[in-house]
């Protein structure tokens, strides 16, 4: 059996707890699958003494985990601190200029310097993997890179945030407002403190800069998306999309267009029916739809320890069984050097029609009015009607709920802003996008 291959691991929360835990507990199984032991022989974290769970005696300790990636007895580097910043971009970019291959799971660092990354190792000749950074245990990342060569993507989209779904669930099916679910996801463990960068779409729009660099060949451009939180979806917006037959999550979508590559994060409603509708709770969803595949829709954990650890060891794995010599699979698909300049899409028609919300006053003319201002923007209708009020509805407001047929976000918004300017619209607009997925 070939010498074991030493790694140090820089952070020891959560998901580094687990992998030590992995790593020590399997460690003949792993011995045997991948040919040659792995032996954490470094690890960095803040505070030495704190209780996790797990014995790092044997292993040399760093305070400073850029020091552990210059000067550690290690092949392999593996990041799991998180954050764009330092330290991680730090250490990171030092193991891969010192020649060690590096494992990690941050996708901000990726969505801010993946490309830099990327070239540094390909340069050194080593490897840059990355499957935990997105979607947790899905390994989605291995089948962009290498399982769906020679494959053409047209589009990629799917649920990668398990916070905004977990939300959106437990609205669905207990009745409950946003407030109240997030509150709860908070005290779970599913939400930060500061939920903002998960409920705003940031978290999901990172994940889908990655997928759309892998899926098309572009430079990484995680500033240039359209990006809605869920922020403004209410109970009675999950309530009308369950009339009309529809799911709302918050989804990750990048097409390839004629005129670029379409990247947007945004509530959406699905049809119940579709599979992609049934996945609940902290679930992750990604659909790759391609040429000679067609749809490939994968469904599992997207976060939390073990989940992520296993997509780690995984990692960690490839190369343990990596041979020196070996031609190495490019970090982001080609090499990044000759990774196409991101060019954004003009705005498509969106084929799925958009769902609109609109409260106001309940007089005559105003159904008059809200249509004459669709057709005014070249909007077709595939149905107009009123929400029964409840008992809490105050008699001189209605609600009414507009489904359109394929039409452009221009056309919509400017119709919207119209219907503002009439003075009988009550509270803010809601307008959702109506995904039709492939797979049902």
């Amino acid at each position: 059996m070939a010498d074991a291959l030493k790694i140090g691991i820089a952070g020891l929360g959560t998901v580094g707890a687990s992998l030590v835990r992995v790593l020590q507990t399997r460690a003949d199984m792993l011995a045997v699958a991948c040919g040659r032991p792995i032996v954490a022989t470094a690890v960095s974290a803040r505070d030495r003494s704190r209780d996790r769970g797990i014995d790092v005696s044997g292993a040399q300790w760093f305070d400073d985990a850029v020091e552990m990636a210059r000067h550690a007895d290690i092949e392999l580097f593996v990041e799991l601190m998180g954050g764009s910043g330092d330290p991680a971009y730090s250490s990171v970019k030092a193991a891969l200029s010192r020649g060690l291959h590096v494992v990690t799971a941050n996708k901000a660092l990726l969505a801010k310097s993946g490309v830099e990354l990327a070239v540094l190792a390909e340069e050194k000749g080593v490897i840059l993997n990355f499957e935990a950074a997105v979607a947790g245990g899905i390994p989605v990342i291995k089948a962009l890179r290498e399982s769906l060569t020679g494959n053409t993507v047209s589009r990629v989209y799917g649920i990668m945030n398990g916070t905004c779904n977990y939300i959106l669930t437990r609205m669905e099916k207990e009745k409950l407002s946003f407030e109240t679910c997030l509150k709860e996801a908070q005290r779970l463990g599913y939400a930060e403190a500061d939920p903002a960068f998960d409920i705003e779409g940031n978290d999901t729009a990172h994940k889908l800069s990655i997928l759309t660099t892998l899926a098309f060949g572009t430079q990484i451009a995680a500033d240039d998306i359209y990006l809605e939180g869920i922020t403004n979806i209410s109970l009675e917006d999950i309530e009308a999309a369950a009339d009309l037959g529809y799911r709302i999550k918050l989804l990750g979508v990048a097409q390839k267009t004629a005129s670029g590559i379409e990247q947007r994060v945004h509530p959406t409603m699905v049809p119940q029916d579709s599979v992609i509708a049934q996945v609940d709770g902290v679930t992750n969803a990604v659909a790759i739809e391609s040429d000679i595949l067609g749809e490939l829709l994968m469904v599992g954990p997207g976060a939390g320890g073990n989940a992520t650890a296993s997509a780690v060891l995984g990692d960690i794995a490839d190369i343990a069984k990596s041979r020196p010599g070996a031609q190495l699979v490019p970090s982001l698909g080609r090499p990044a050097r000759q990774l196409d300049v991101y060019k954004r899409g003009e705005i498509q028609s969106h084929e799925g029609g958009y769902f609109i919300r609109l409260t106001v006053q309940d007089k005559t003319g105003v159904f008059a009015s809200i249509a004459t201002r669709m057709a005014e923007n070249q909007i077709s209708l595939e149905s107009i009607m009123q929400r029964p009020k409840s008992h809490n509805d105050k008699a001189e407001r209605q609600t009414v709920i507009l489904v359109t047929h394929a039409t452009t976000e221009h056309s919509v918004r400017q119709a919207v802003a119209a219907i503002e300017t009439e003075g009988y619209l009550i509270g803010k607009p809601q307008v959702i996008r109506i995904e039709r997925p492939v797979a049902n």
